[in-house]
């Protein structure tokens, strides 16, 4: 694997990632461009529920629907690090987990796009456990962000 505290600030700062999940239904890989999120020193994936759509209070999202069906999947980085990391989603359905990951600070946009309460309601979220090669992830982003 390629340099160790690269991948790991370009984890932590260049949040914008493509995640690569099996289709669900299709069987065939699907690339999915979206943003990771530290918080309490783990890693998260999540979405607005309406994805955009003016009105719209709860989308289901595919990519969601695919780690639900198969739960391995890559992480992409692709900013100033380009590397395929392999972890193992874990939906989030705690509600102080998803209280304390949506108010974090970093998760503002979410909170700007919809009400807290929509965004606890039906955000989707899943906490990412890197897994294989990129195993060490898990405890580096522990060290290097334990509380936020």
């Amino acid at each position: 694997m390629e340099d160790r505290p690269a991948i790991l600030r370009s984890l932590l700062e260049e949040r914008t990632v493509d995640i690569v999940t099996v289709g669900r239904r299709s069987g065939v890989t699907r690339v999915t461009e979206i943003w990771t999120t530290v918080v309490g020193g783990e890693a998260y994936v999540c979405g607005t529920p309406n994805a955009g759509k003016p009105g719209v209070e709860r989308q289901p999202r595919d990519w969601l629907a695919n780690l639900m069906a198969t739960p391995e999947f890559t992480v992409r980085l692709k900013n100033a690090v380009h590397v395929d990391l392999p972890a193992r989603a874990e939906p989030v359905g705690d509600p102080g987990e998803r209280l304390r990951v949506l108010t974090a600070p970093i998760t503002e946009y979410y909170r700007k796009a919809v009400s807290l309460e929509a965004a606890l309601a039906h955000s989707p979220m899943v906490r990412v456990q890197f897994t294989g090669d990129a195993a060490w992830l898990g405890e580096a982003v522990r060290q290097e962000r334990p509380d936020g």
